[in-house]
């Protein structure tokens, strides 16, 4: 949009405005708008990738300890191949998506219950707000007295990470439910079961589905810290015991896989949220015209 001021022969302008190229060619600029979003999204990682292998090919760095990223290519392209790296990467899934669900229901529904009664939020908030500032990690050897070793404590682990973002951003965005919105469902003689169908899920599930996301890739990085300390698989595990036999370019093996796992979880997260609430805005730039 273009806006100019003429001069008359007043005292005062006249404002003029002008339809500028979004308003004319909506659909060209959406496009435009969007090849530009994904080629920078390309292009800064990749341009890193190419300053990281010139630093190796040329010496600027040690590649004994950051291996070029086309020597870490092709170790996890031979490991993978032999069968060697699947195992790795299934158990630290298995054990984020366990987590991960048990975490979100009893987040969800805990939030859900607090933020509709007041007096069940009197009696355990407080009780809650101390557990959350406890370091997750610092629960490890509660979790391994309970369960014993396996599974059992690095599913917990995640569980108990997941479950305070999800109680956190639920309680909030029930809160924040307009007064208006439940006036008018009353007004209407609206059931509980009705009041939570139609006025505070749809209101609140957008701000709880960006709390689940953000849980997501909380979930990947405490599994991995949990498979460095108490695992005998799992990335995490790959990536410390590489790294003690000095095995570099497998570590940073681990490391690529991890970072690839969480980006997939992230956006599986937000693709679901997107598809249960086409109501809700874009929670990023792309896409928008």
């Amino acid at each position: 949009m273009t806006v100019t001021v003429k001069a008359t022969g007043s005292d005062e302008g006249l404002l003029v405005r002008r339809p500028g190229p979004r308003e004319l060619r909506p659909v060209r600029t959406h496009r435009r708008r969007r090849a530009l979003e994904t080629a920078l999204a390309v292009a800064v990682p990749l341009l890193l990738v190419l300053l990281w292998q010139l630093a190796a090919a040329r010496s600027w760095i040690d590649a004994r300890v950051y291996p070029a990223p086309s020597t870490i290519l092709a170790d996890g392209w031979d490991r993978a191949g032999a069968g060697e790296l699947w195992p790795d990467v299934w158990a630290t899934l298995k054990r984020v998506l366990g987590g991960y669900a048990i975490g979100t229901v009893a987040g969800y529904a805990l939030g859900l219950l607090m933020g509709s009664l007041s007096l069940v939020r009197a009696a355990l908030e407080p009780l809650l707000d101390a557990l959350y500032v406890v370091p997750k990690l610092a629960l490890l050897p509660v979790f391994l007295n309970m369960f014993g070793l396996g599974e059992g404590p690095q599913i917990a682990l995640v569980a108990a990470t997941v479950f305070f973002f999800v109680w956190i951003s639920t309680m909030a965005a029930v809160l924040a439910v307009p007064a208006g919105h439940r006036d008018a469902g009353q007004v209407f003689g609206a059931s509980p079961w009705q009041m939570f169908r139609h006025v505070l899920l749809p209101a609140s599930l957008p701000a709880v589905l960006v709390g689940a996301r953000i849980a997501a890739g909380v979930a990947v990085l405490v599994i991995v810290a949990s498979e460095q300390i108490a695992a005998a698989d799992g990335l995490g595990h790959l990536i410390f015991d590489s790294r003690a036999l000095f095995q570099n370019d497998v570590m940073f093996v681990g490391i690529v896989c991890v970072a690839v796992l969480g980006v997939l979880f992230s956006e599986a997260v937000r693709t679901v949220g997107r598809l249960l609430t086409p109501w809700a805005p874009r929670d990023r730039g792309r896409g928008r015209s």
